[in-house]
């Protein structure tokens, strides 16, 4: 009986620092995220995920890109108007319903801020 009070104990008190433990990481990365670069946030696998299907050649630490999309290069020669850039960040769709490029804004997978950050760091490519 003694030994089950002890595992019981001891499972409690894991749980309890596991949970505590995840409660601040999740707070810590969430902290993170917010500071954030236009370039970190493009090549986030839980954020931009540029590089899924975007290759981005001149850019230093694009490695292993996709193929689905066009190459992400001489973005201030193909948009000389940052703001068509940013719309089609936030929402490709609208340009071109069959797209596999998901609409950032729209759905919320980026914040304005952060879109504004991607839109930044693309347009400089």
């Amino acid at each position: 009986m003694r030994r089950k009070q002890t595992s019981l104990m001891l499972a409690a008190s894991l749980a309890s620092l596991l949970s505590i433990g995840s409660v601040h990481f999740a707070a810590a990365a969430d902290g993170a995220k917010k500071d954030m670069t236009g370039e970190e946030l493009a090549f986030d696998k839980s954020k931009g995920n540029c590089l899924a299907c975007h290759a981005m050649p001149n850019v230093p630490g694009a490695e292993a890109p996709g193929n689905i999309a066009p190459p992400l290069v001489d973005m201030k020669a193909r948009f000389p108007d940052k703001a068509k850039l940013r719309e089609r960040i936030w929402d490709e769709m609208k340009f071109n319903p069959n797209t596999s490029m998901p609409p950032f804004g729209l759905h919320k997978i980026l914040t304005e801020q952060e879109i504004d950050k991607v839109t930044d760091f693309i347009y400089g490519i």
